[in-house]
Order: structure tokens, then C-alpha cells, then sequence
């Protein structure tokens, strides 16, 4: 069987373990040839006292055409952190670049806990839309899905299952095939996934919550999700063994005693049960 391919197009934090030192080598390890289109190079992500940062907007373009030259095929385009300025950009990308076979990824990731990320505007999550009408998947967190949809955030950071069913359906509505709506617990200690897959209808998965901040976790699950799917694993089944992955990595961040939320969790010992 021919190697697959896949495209990831985010952020390079080179210390803290997200966007791209979390997406290469997950989907490397499963034995998929990965390809990092790099949007910013910082030092290290922005829970950091201070870093540097360099923007790389202008590479993009010039990156896709030397690729077009060579007539490469991609299996999965996914994106993850993405500036407001770089959105068009990169849906003209996955637009040239997605072929017959190719599936496409958006991780929206500008929002959490009620809030969108330092220096994200009341436009973006409009112009995120225009990722979403082009996906296959999308994940969006329960704080990402209320800011894509005009839906209000509720005070208490919770929601039902019957409305976060209708939060999945408005994402739907917006163009994506499957959604993958994360960020939910509908009973106190679990952490819950709901997916609303096309032509087959909603389906839970559930898992533990662990206590403690942990940076990168949305980047890690993604990567996995995407690595399962790309080698043929349903959706179902590639967000159960990406929640576990995300569980262990936490565990051996624990046992550690490191600080998850600056440095991430330390998946690099979680990879072989991923592997399984």
C-alpha cells in the first residue's frame, strides 16, 4: 500500500509542545509522511511570560506552488491555529490543493473557556466559516462552536446533550460533512466527544476528566483523529483512540510532575499505545 500523505498547516512553537512539535510527529509515528506548512515560527507558545515570533504569511502561496509543480496528491489537509489575516489564504490553499481522495481537517482553535485568544477579533469566526463550508471534519470546542454559530456561551461553561446536539447541527449547516464537538462533560468527571457523522447521525463518546491545565491537548487529539482517519479507521473509533492518548499523555505528565500547562503533556510516551 502506498505511504499516505499529510498536510498540517499551523503555527511552529518551537518550545511547549503544540500546533506543529505535537502534529509531526504523531502523524509520523503512525507511519504517515507529514508535511508542515509552518504559518509563524515563535520560540514558544503564548502561555510563556514573553516570546518571539515570526510571520511567514508570505511563504504560503510560493510553498503550494512549488508543490503544484510537482503534482503531489495529499490524503488529508488539516489546519489547526491560524491568524485572522492567514484565513483566506489558506482556504484558496485547500481549495487548489484538495483532489479527488483528498479529505479535508479545520481544527478552528481560537477559542476556549468562553473566550477567543488574545488578538482575535469578532470577524474571525466569521471568516472561519469559510473553512468550515469547505470541510470533511471539523472540531470545534464547545466555546469555538457558540462564537462560529452567534449561539450565546452559557455562564455556567456546560450545556445539555439536546443542546449541544443543535450546536453540532448549526456547524453542520455551515458546510462541514462530520463534526466533532468537543470540550463537553454531561456528567460531573466525564469528558465527552459528540459526533454528528453525515448519512449516519450523532454518537457519543465518553471518557474521564483529569484535573490539572494542559497546553496542546487540542492539537494533540487532532493529530491523532486525523493519523486514525487517514489510515482508514472510522470516526468513532479514531476519537476513542485519540481520547486515550490524550489520557495517558496526561497521566505520564502527571507522574512526571510537569508543568502541563507551559510545557504540554508528555505524549512522546504515549505514542506506542497509540500505535496499538
Amino acid at each position: 500500500m502506498p505511504q499516505k500523505r499529510v498536510l498540517t498547516i499551523q503555527d511552529y512553537s518551537c518550545m511547549g509542545r503544540c500546533s506543529l512539535t505535537v502534529a509531526i510527529p504523531t502523524l509520523s509515528a503512525l507511519g504517515i509522511e507529514t508535511i508542515g506548512l509552518p504559518t509563524a515560527v515563535l520560540s514558544n507558545h503564548t502561555q510563556f511570560a514573553s516570546w518571539t515570533f515570526i510571520d511567514l504569511t508570505s511563504s504560503l502561496i510560493p510553498s503550494v506552488e512549488k508543490w503544484k509543480s510537482y503534482n503531489h496528491h495529499f490524503d488529508f489537509l488539516y489546519t489547526g491555529y491560524l491568524a485572522t489575516n492567514q484565513i483566506e489564504i489558506v482556504a484558496s490553499i485547500l481549495t487548489r490543493l484538495k483532489e479527488e481522495g483528498t479529505k479535508v481537517y479545520i481544527d478552528p482553535a481560537f477559542a476556549d473557556n468562553g473566550k477567543m485568544y488574545p488578538g482575535f477579533q469578532d470577524e474571525h469566526p466569521l471568516l472561519m466559516r469559510k473553512l468550515i463550508a469547505i470541510a470533511d471534519y471539523v472540531k470545534p470546542n464547545l466555546s469555538e462552536a457558540c462564537f462560529l454559530t452567534g449561539t450565546p456561551i452559557p455562564a455556567s461553561g456546560k450545556v445539555s446533550k439536546e443542546e449541544a446536539m443543535e450546536l453540532a447541527k448549526k456547524i453542520q449547516s455551515l458546510g462541514a460533512k462530520n463534526v466533532i464537538l468537543s470540550g463537553l462533560s454531561f456528567e460531573e468527571g466525564k469528558l465527552d466527544v459528540l459526533l454528528l457523522e453525515e448519512g449516519k447521525g450523532f454518537s457519543l463518546v465518553e471518557g474521564d476528566k483529569l484535573e490539572g491545565l494542559y497546553h496542546g491537548t487540542g492539537d494533540l487529539f487532532s493529530s491523532a483523529v486525523v493519523g486514525k482517519l487517514t489510515l482508514g479507521k472510522d470516526l468513532k473509533s479514531a476519537v476513542e483512540d485519540s481520547h486515550n492518548y490524550i489520557a495517558s499523555s496526561i497521566r505520564y505528565t502527571v507522574e512526571d510532575k510537569l508543568d502541563g500547562l507551559l510545557y504540554g503533556v508528555e505524549f512522546e510516551k504515549a505514542l506506542p499505545e497509540l500505535l496499538k
